[in-house]
């Protein structure tokens, strides 16, 4: 498995107001060693999308909240 995503460094640092913190992309890459149908390599990575944990709370943006207490 190859992750890689983009960022701009800057605004995670907070050294320019302008740049946004976090990720704007990223991208999985399995690289396979099969020899079985495209069909079934197909229903892998659908399968992999459907139930990955990380993948779904990406994607589906969960509710979120912050909170502070004294």
């Amino acid at each position: 498995v190859e992750a890689e995503g983009d960022l701009d460094f800057r605004g995670t640092l907070g050294v320019a107001k302008d740049a946004p913190v976090g990720f704007r992309a990223i991208r999985l890459n399995f690289n396979l060693d099969t020899a079985e149908p495209q069909e079934r390599v197909d229903s892998l990575l659908k399968l992999t999308e459907r139930y990955c944990v990380v993948f779904q709370t990406i994607s589906q943006k969960p509710e979120l909240t912050v909170s502070a207490r004294r």
